[in-house]
């Protein structure tokens, strides 16, 4: 307050001041995120290919069966028959991958396995 007088060894305390001897307030220090830190790239996989190590994954699916049908077959499968969405919202069938029979399934990201 003006006319007032601190006591001996404080600091008059005001909006702006700066204290001798004290750490600056409102700077900032660049700090390089850690190494796999932050938001996950988008997937760059071609269509069909797997997205995770956990596939097929439960989920609400979209796909309609003609579209189910047409990824798994632009991944390699032919004669793909029998494609039914199951309780978990994967699309599952049966098809021939490399001259043989086998089961397939895809999820509701786009992932596609082989199944038995």
């Amino acid at each position: 307050m003006p006319g007032s007088r601190q006591p001996a060894g404080t600091a008059e305390t005001r909006p702006g001041a700066v204290t001798p001897g004290a750490p600056a307030t409102g700077t900032t220090t660049p700090v390089t995120p850690a190494q796999g830190a932050g938001a996950a790239a988008p997937s760059l996989a071609p269509q069909g290919a797997a997205r995770t190590d956990a596939a097929p994954l439960s989920g609400a699916n979209s796909f309609t069966e003609g579209q189910a049908q047409s990824r798994i077959a632009d991944a390699g499968y032919a004669d793909v028959t029998g494609l039914r969405l199951d309780e978990q919202g994967i699309w599952r069938g049966r098809a021939i991958r490399n001259g043989r029979p086998t089961g397939v399934a895809l999820d509701y990201q786009g992932n596609i396995v082989a199944t038995d």
